[in-house]
């Protein structure tokens, strides 16, 4: 039986099954739960203690403050004691999560090409405005019931993208593979709410926050090698956004299903699905959301070795974003900011560097970039750090200058160490294979030694 704590319990398990108890943490009220605790003779320095905050922080929440942040749910949770799943934060043993794309599936045992076709095609009629809500292609996630508010406001709105932002800030620092899980819990316990009555005026908005959950679990399944998971939750984020009305998340989400196509080399089919995003764009009149589509086209581009355009889309990209408003933009394109055109800049160039007979102005431009880029994101050992590095490791050894390129391949490795991010190591291998290609000097071998052995493990 599950007490809070083992030792030193604050109350039993039973304590949490009352209906007053049950409907407050459903509902995430936890200035509720903190005020049945306190009739229950729990004083605030006990919950404190709990829940690893400070007096101060219980006493506003005993004020009615909320609590919105999901890392800061979490820790109530398991600091009190309380079941997970009692708050929709489940994924945890006493709780089954089915996830799109598990092994078995005949779904994933289909053709890569048709699933490809499939999703283009399916990705088309969403954008231009097709009536394919909640059509089944195989991909979509199992929902189990399990207990829902009856009527949900927009507070409840503002907890899911509270915690898509937490969640997403979570993956750009450490990889999808570090909260993916949390990720898919977040998005089982939001899709529930669907079946709730809904204040008016809130439905556009619980569309576009699911539908942007569903894009980060597409994004982080993406990140963990989970290809049919994430064209699955791209799918339905797709679809949640054009029910919601976001012209602006449709693009954010053909953008990132576009990079999945990228990451595993079918320029062609992820140029299709970027130049889709452009016609959402257009519909925004974003132009940093244009901006970001510009750059990846450009990516695109230089994957086929078509400098031209790609040249000429960079340009475009550069422009839209010099004139963009990015005071608030929304949470999904709000990284793409300065630091990351210059990375994007210093990708495309590298691509092109690595073209045979390609002009050795292509990685110096692409070194200057990537420099700038790494500066910018100030030391700190992110996803995103090992990227830069790892180019820029790649095009110092381009450069024949492999003093330098060992030393960013050891950056690329240090800051790999510090994500859980398959694509990482999928991105070092064209840097492994030169290094290897120059393993007569000592530096190099070592580099691509290294290199082969943390990818293997």
């Amino acid at each position: 039986m599950n007490t809070i704590g083992s030792r030193s319990s604050l109350v039993t398990s039973e304590f949490w099954e009352s209906q007053e108890m049950r409907e407050a943490l459903l509902k995430r009220e936890i200035s509720t739960v903190y005020k049945l605790l306190r009739k229950n003779g729990i004083s605030q320095r006990q919950i404190a203690a709990a829940t690893g905050q400070s007096q101060s922080e219980v006493s506003e929440i005993l004020k009615g403050r909320q609590v919105m942040a999901y890392d800061v749910l979490v820790r109530i949770a398991d600091g009190l004691g309380v079941p997970r799943g009692f708050m929709g934060l489940a994924y945890d043993e006493g709780t089954a999560i089915k996830v799109v794309g598990t092994s078995g599936d005949p779904q994933s045992e289909e053709d890569e090409s048709v699933k490809r076709r499939k999703f283009l095609a399916h990705a088309a009629a969403v954008t231009v405005g097709a009536a394919v809500f909640g059509e089944d292609e195989g991909w979509a996630p199992a929902s189990d019931q399990t207990p829902i508010p009856g009527r949900i406001g927009v507070t409840d709105v503002r907890q899911i993208e509270a915690a898509t932002s937490a969640l997403r800030s979570l993956d750009s620092r450490h990889g999808g593979g570090f909260c993916r899980d949390a990720v898919i819990a977040q998005l089982r316990w939001a899709q529930q709410l669907l079946s709730a009555q809904r204040r008016d005026g809130i439905e556009n908005r619980l569309f576009v926050a699911i539908g942007d959950l569903h894009n980060l679990a597409g994004w982080t399944s993406f990140d963990t090698g989970l290809i049919d998971s994430a064209r699955g939750h791209f799918s339905r984020a797709l679809e949640f956004a054009r029910r919601g009305g976001d012209d602006s998340l449709v693009a954010n989400v053909l953008y990132r299903t576009g990079r999945l196509y990228l990451h595993h080399e079918e320029p062609n089919e992820a140029l299709k699905l970027f130049q889709l995003g452009q016609m959402a764009a257009q519909n925004t009149g974003s132009q940093l959301t244009t901006a970001v589509l510009c750059a990846n086209e450009a990516w695109a581009y230089a994957k086929l070795g078509m400098e031209r355009p790609a040249k000429n889309l960079v340009n475009m990209a550069k422009d839209m974003f010099e004139r963009s408003e990015r005071t608030d933009p929304p949470g999904w394109v709000r990284f793409f900011d300065e630091t990351d055109l210059y990375a994007m800049i210093g990708a495309i160039h590298t691509e092109l560097a690595t073209k045979d007979d390609a002009d050795p102005k292509h990685s110096r431009i692409a070194i200057n970039s990537l420099t700038r880029a790494i500066n910018d994101y100030g030391g700190v050992p992110t996803r995103n750090v090992a990227f830069q590095c790892t180019m820029l490791a790649l095009n110092h050894l381009i450069e024949g200058d492999i003093d330098q390129g060992a030393s960013m391949g050891a950056l690329a490795l240090d800051a790999s160490e510090h994500v859980r991010s398959k694509r990482v190591f999928d991105r070092m291998r064209p840097l492994e294979d030169l290094a290897q290609k120059r393993s007569a000097n000592p530096m190099s071998r070592e580099l691509a030694e290294r290199i082969r052995s943390h990818r293997v493990a």
